[in-house]
């Protein structure tokens, strides 16, 4: 009697989280006319109220989702993934882009010709999980950059694997849909090809202090050009994970050479970025 409850209450979860998911299916919902940022990352983008779509509609082309591997699905979630049926990283990421790029000519934003990076955060065992990630991303192959035999062909969605990362699978494959986020402090001593990492990140307070208030210190302006020169040098984008959800710390990274602004503030960073942008234009 028990199990039959808790089957029923299983299933009801699971209805009323694919009718919510199909609701946010609908590409039009995305509003594919908004402005791309290039340096905007939606950090935890499931947290939002419509994962992708509100990441989507303020134009941002980095996404994070975090994921754990559940009975053969990739539960989206950052924590605890036992109450989230239903919320898979093919139903809120992988299924709406495919869908979004179908109906709009190819591209997820209009005009918008470089792909859209998906950072995959691997909250579960990391050789595992990709194991059972690559038929997923086979499915989607016709929209995914893919590396193989030595070189890379972009499309439309990057998808770029953090958290727990598939280092020796990632680097002995000759053909793959997925790459790397490094760690931002290793770049230098790490220096293979962007064939295998697209990006180097790291927390803010790993490497800086400052807070917004002042000046920043120059040792850690020097520490953080420097770290951003190297990861250039070798291809990869720059993100600073949980830095301060603040104006000046924003502009800063920018002038430094950060490429990628982590947030959850979507609406506020994107009104900063194209105010810097349109500054940016009048003054040049």
């Amino acid at each position: 009697m028990i199990l039959k409850k808790r089957t029923a209450i299983f299933k009801l979860q699971l209805l009323k989280t694919t009718l919510f998911v199909l609701m946010l299916s609908d590409p039009f919902t995305a509003s594919c006319q908004s402005t791309p940022l290039p340096n905007a990352f939606a950090h935890n983008d499931y947290s939002h109220k419509r994962p992708l779509f509100d990441a989507l509609d303020n134009g941002y082309t980095n996404i994070e989702a975090d994921i754990f591997l559940k009975d053969n699905e990739f539960i989206v979630a950052h924590i605890n993934p036992y109450f989230k049926q239903g919320r898979t990283l093919e139903l809120l990421y992988l299924k709406p882009l495919m869908d979004i790029i179908t109906k709009n000519k190819g591209q997820v934003y209009n005009g918008y010709d470089s792909p859209v990076t998906l950072l995959v955060d691997i909250k579960t065992d990391a050789e595992r999980t990709y194991r059972a990630l690559k038929p997923l991303l086979e499915k989607y192959k016709s929209i995914l950059t893919r590396y193989e035999d030595g070189m890379v062909y972009p499309k439309q969605v990057t998808i770029v694997l953090s958290g727990n990362k598939p280092y020796r699978s990632i680097t002995t494959e000759t053909r793959r849909l997925a790459f790397i986020d490094q760690d931002l402090k290793a770049t230098g001593q790490d220096t293979s090809s962007t064939n295998i990492y697209a990006m180097a990140s790291c927390k803010y307070s790993r490497l800086l202090r400052w807070n917004g208030e002042g000046m920043m210190p120059a040792d850690e302006k020097q520490l953080l050009e420097n770290c951003v020169i190297t990861a250039h040098k070798y291809g990869r984008k720059v993100r600073l994970w949980a830095s301060p959800e603040n104006l000046t710390v924003w502009q800063q990274l920018l002038d430094c050479g950060v490429d990628l602004i982590n947030t959850d503030k979507l609406a506020m960073l994107k009104n900063f970025l194209l105010s810097a942008k349109t500054l940016y234009a009048k003054a040049n």
